[in-house]
C-alpha cells in the first residue's frame, strides 16, 4: 500500500485559523503525511517538532519559482529543516510558460534549481496544469519538451492526474512514458456536469482511478497525495478530504 498525503492548500483556511487542530484532523481522518504550501507563520523547526509530535510525514512543498529564483538555496534549506524530500514548482505564471519568450529562461532556472536541490540531497518536481499539454510551434507539447530537455536526475515530475486527464490525455500513458520519474502523483478528480469543470473528492468524479494506480504500482510512485483546490458537492474542505481517502483506501491496497 502506498502512503498517502495530502496538499494542504486543500485545507488553507483551517490552516489559517488553527494549524495545530488541523494538521492532528489530517492525522485522524487516516493520511501519512502532508505536501506544505507555506509554514503558516510556524518556524521550519517549529513545523517539523509539530509534525512529529502528530505523527505526519513532511513529503514535499509547493514553492513558487519566483521564490526560488531569487534564494533557492535558503528556501531548499528551509524546507530540509522541515524534513520534506522533495520541493515543487507548482505552478507557472503566463509570461514563464511553455511558448512564451521567457520559456527557455524557465527552463534553464529549472535546471540550476534542480541542481541546487541535487546538492541538498533534495529532488525537485514540476507540477503540470491544462496550460503544458498545449502544443509548442514546434508542435511537441510543452510538458514534453520541458521533460525532454532537464536531466531526470535534476527534474521530476508531479502529474496531476486532473489536469492531464482534463486535457485530454492519459495519465497512466504518461506514468509510463517517464517511468520512474513521478515519485509524487497528485490525485485529484474533476467533472463537468451540464459543460461546467468543476473538482470533486478523489473517485467521484471521471477519473479511473483504478487504472492510474494500476499504472503507479509499475512506474515507481512513491506518494500519493491528493488535492482539491476547491471544496464542491456541498462539502466542507475537511469533508472532501474525507471522501477522498476513504476511496483511496478501497484501492490502495
Amino acid at each position: 500500500m502506498k502512503p498517502v498525503a495530502i496538499q494542504l492548500f486543500s485545507l488553507r483556511g483551517e490552516m489559517q485559523q488553527d494549524v495545530t487542530a488541523t494538521l492532528k484532523g489530517v492525522k485522524a481522518l487516516g493520511y501519512d503525511g502532508v505536501e506544505f504550501a507555506g509554514l503558516w507563520g510556524k518556524s521550519p523547526e517549529e513545523m517539523k517538532a509539530l509534525i512529529d509530535e502528530i505523527g505526519l510525514v513532511p513529503v514535499s512543498a509547493h514553492i513558487p519559482i519566483g521564490d526560488l529564483r531569487n534564494d533557492a538555496s535558503g528556501v531548499i534549506d528551509c524546507f530540509k529543516r522541515v524534513g520534506c524530500k522533495h520541493i515543487v514548482v507548482p505552478w507557472l505564471d503566463e509570461i514563464d510558460r511553455p511558448g512564451s519568450e521567457n520559456w527557455e529562461r524557465t527552463k534553464a532556472d529549472l535546471e540550476r534549481i534542480g541542481k541546487i536541490a541535487a546538492e541538498n540531497q533534495m529532488s525537485l518536481s514540476y507540477h503540470n496544469h491544462g496550460f503544458d499539454f498545449e502544443p509548442l510551434e514546434n508542435g511537441k507539447l510543452g510538458f514534453d519538451d520541458l521533460f525532454e530537455s532537464i536531466s531526470p536526475d535534476l527534474l521530476k515530475m508531479q502529474q496531476d492526474v486532473c489536469w492531464v486527464h482534463s486535457s485530454g490525455y492519459s495519465p497512466e500513458k504518461y506514468l509510463d512514458k517517464y517511468k520512474n520519474r513521478c515519485p509524487l502523483l497528485h490525485l485529484k478528480d474533476y467533472s463537468r456536469e451540464n459543460g461546467e469543470f468543476g473538482f470533486r473528492p478523489v473517485g467521484h468524479g471521471v477519473v479511473d482511478f483504478a487504472s492510474v494506480f494500476e499504472a503507479a504500482e509499475k512506474c515507481g510512485v512513491e506518494w500519493y497525495i491528493v488535492e482539491q483546490d476547491r471544496p464542491t458537492v456541498g462539502k466542507t474542505p475537511f469533508e472532501c478530504a474525507e471522501m477522498s481517502i476513504k476511496y483511496i483506501k478501497t484501492l490502495n491496497k
